[in-house]
């Protein structure tokens, strides 16, 4: 009978045994590729804001969302949806990208992430009586989404220069968005803060 020699001890290497042991083997690999596999689609589903999309993985992409990087974006929203049921399509795009640094791993308090509504964007902060009355009854359909952002750590700032030039009564502003002087001011001191601006939403 064959033998091998391990850890000083002679082992018999039975056919039998040897069968059971590939068997085995085999077994807790199936099991380990098995639990791997289901801890990382439990990972990826675990999003900041989970009604929200992410970007699709693109094999080979060259470019990811780094988590050793703290990510300082400030997103700049002056259009409106294009229809008054609608949620702005900025919101739904910002909301993206900020699951999209959570799903490859970018820890939240390197997410700081903040959104400055002005000009055709500033109405979205209407808490829903006062949407109502500007808008023929219409619902605001930016509140859920907006609380849920402002939960998941996104920071909402608006233009008060808007809100004069569109006579907004202050204590109408959802409580989510802080009130600033001027989009410009805001933006260009976060600019000097290290924040990167992404325009054009």
């Amino acid at each position: 009978m064959p033998l091998i020699q391990r850890r000083m001890r002679e082992i018999p290497v039975d056919g039998g045994f040897v069968k059971k042991l590939s068997i085995f083997a085999v077994s807790v690999l199936a099991a380990l590729i098995g639990l791997s596999g289901s801890a990382l689609a439990q990972s990826a589903q675990i999003l900041p804001l989970p009604d929200s999309p992410v970007a699709t993985d693109i094999p080979g992409a060259r470019e990811l969302p780094d988590p050793n990087i703290i990510y300082k974006v400030v997103f700049d929203i002056s259009k409106s949806s294009p229809t008054i049921d609608e949620v702005n399509p900025g919101l739904i795009s910002i909301a993206r990208y900020f699951n999209t640094l959570a799903k490859y791993g970018v820890p939240a308090d390197h997410r700081k992430i903040v959104i400055v509504l002005h000009q055709g964007g500033t109405e979205m902060i209407l808490n829903s009586a006062a949407f109502k009355a500007r808008n023929d009854g219409h619902d605001n359909p930016n509140i859920a989404m907006i609380r849920s952002m402002k939960k998941a750590g996104i920071d909402f700032r608006v233009c008060g220069q808007a809100v004069l030039g569109r006579k907004i009564e202050t204590d109408t502003i959802m409580p989510e968005i802080e009130l600033d002087l001027w989009a410009l001011t805001t933006i260009t001191n976060l600019e000097l803060r290290g924040y990167i601006h992404v325009a054009g939403n």
